[in-house]
């Protein structure tokens, strides 16, 4: 048995390290790719200018502008939606229709993205468009929209899955006094289960900021700086989408490389605060 137990810890430890040298290994490949911008002196004019190629002009701002204001309002309209079907799910109705319920958002998971894509521009662009009568529908809120309904299904199984931590002596102490179940969420289970709550909502956002066919097909793909959430926008990841096939020597596809490292960047930096938050919290 203490073979079998060595052998296991060895392929478990084998596999960490294989999975933190890939990411690595990626962030170093994309460093390699952008030292042709390095060297050129143009990092700046590429993080602070517009998009013109026409008049020699690479900038990637309003795409990094773009990609800030769908994420945050995407995850603003699905943050209170998934943490309330959490609790409907986890704490309040823990019977056959909440795990029902559970059993649906599962399924969602397994949706392509193209599927909402595809709802989206036939269903939600004209609703927008109509409503507000402004532009041709395809904006940050359309996008927003539906890419919250991308990010609702992880948010809310990995609420449910923290606010299941919580010990079941809180909750029970919490009957036993005759506290109603909003009392039980808002002062036992949440301050529990804020930690998880915060690590499921930076894995969201990171999910919102790298998802392509959402923002390709609903945000209007616009290189200029968004005014409101009823303009168009593009993306980062949706420029790169755009650009990839562009000649392999020009300046366009070169700074792709470097919206990968922008985005690369900003999804590690959440993790790596979520995870010194963690550690203070122990």
């Amino acid at each position: 048995m203490a073979f079998r137990e060595r052998i296991v810890r060895i392929l478990f430890a084998g596999a960490s390290f294989l999975c933190a040298g890939v990411t690595l290994g990626v962030l170093g490949f994309m460093i390699l790719l952008s030292i042709p911008v390095l060297k050129s002196g143009m990092l700046w004019h590429i993080l602070t200018n517009p998009w013109s190629p026409d008049h020699g002009q690479f900038g990637i701002l309003s795409m990094m502008v773009g990609t800030f204001y769908i994420a945050t309002l995407s995850l603003s309209i699905s943050f209170p939606i998934s943490l309330g079907s959490s609790f409907f799910i986890q704490i309040t109705h823990r019977n056959r229709f909440g795990r029902f319920l559970k059993k649906m958002v599962q399924l969602m998971t397994a949706v392509p993205t193209v599927i909402y894509g595809f709802v989206g521009v036939f269903l939600l662009v004209p609703i927008i468009r109509n409503l507000f009568s402004y532009g041709s529908g395809m904006s940050i809120l359309s996008a927003s929209i539906m890419l919250s309904l991308v990010i609702s299904p992880t948010m809310i199984l990995f609420f449910s899955q923290s606010f299941e931590r919580v010990p079941k002596t809180y909750t029970d102490a919490v009957d036993a006094l005759g506290g109603t179940p909003f009392q039980k969420i808002f002062h036992v289970i949440l301050p529990q289960a804020w930690p998880g709550v915060l690590t499921g909502l930076v894995l969201a956002f990171g999910r919102a900021m790298g998802d392509t066919l959402i923002a390709l097909m609903l945000s209007g793909n616009s290189v200029m700086l968004p005014s409101s959430i009823l303009d168009s926008a593009r993306t980062l990841t949706s420029h790169i989408a755009m650009i990839i096939a562009s000649d392999f020597d020009s300046m366009e596809f070169k700074t792709i490389f470097v919206c990968g490292c922008v985005l690369y960047l900003a999804t590690g930096l959440g993790v790596f605060a979520v995870r010194i938050s963690d550690r203070k919290n122990r």
